[in-house]
């Protein structure tokens, strides 16, 4: 049964750049940390799921499945993990380093779009990954050495605003979209398929 979800793993995308941008903008002076608990757990609980289940169980065509199905997974993976290692009072270090490597395998999916011409809109698919990319490959240094630069938290921020703005234009498109295409549409048990 085809099934298609990525507008929800879209927006939850949205909203956990906007949260990440506020998190690196105000947050990494340490005021209040656990404010950003429940957001992070929330992004990252519904992207953790739907990307599980998309890597899981391929309910789209082709390989849509490996390029937002298991980056959302890693997405997810982090934002649970932030949420956690707030909530704990752990140091983030080891999730940056996660989140590198999670941000370059983001690069190289927004790079292979391009490449391939996926999407409706390959350019700026792929420009979405390479954005979001580069918050995760940025984290460490923001963390470690530029962690009291407010320039660079600054510049930080509006990068991920820039990613989470394509993602929301690309998703509420989407949206619109699939509400006319699905309008019609039936599981096989309502049409009478066994």
């Amino acid at each position: 049964m085809f099934i298609d979800y990525i507008t929800l793993m879209l927006i939850n995308m949205v909203a956990g750049l906007v949260l990440l941008a506020d998190f690196v903008y105000r947050g990494l002076d340490g005021a209040n940390l656990k404010r950003w608990i429940p957001g992070f757990g929330l992004v990252g609980a519904i992207a953790l799921v739907t990307g599980l289940h998309m890597t899981l169980t391929w309910p789209v065509p082709g390989s849509f499945n490996i390029s937002f199905g298991e980056t959302t997974v890693l997405f997810g993976g982090l934002y649970i993990a932030a949420a956690i290692a707030i909530a704990q009072g752990w140091d983030l270090l080891s999730l940056t380093v996660y989140g590198f490597f999670a941000g370059l395998t983001s690069i190289v999916v927004g790079a292979r779009i391009i490449n391939l011409g996926q999407t409706q809109q390959p350019l700026v698919a792929g420009l979405g990954f390479i954005i979001t990319g580069l918050g995760g490959v940025l984290a460490a240094p923001t963390l470690v050495y530029l962690r009291n630069n407010r320039t660079w938290r600054t510049v930080g921020a509006v990068v991920l605003l820039v990613a989470a703005l394509i993602w929301a234009i690309i998703g509420f498109r989407a949206y619109w979209g699939h509400m006319e295409g699905f309008s019609e549409w039936q599981p096989p048990v309502m049409r009478g398929e066994p």
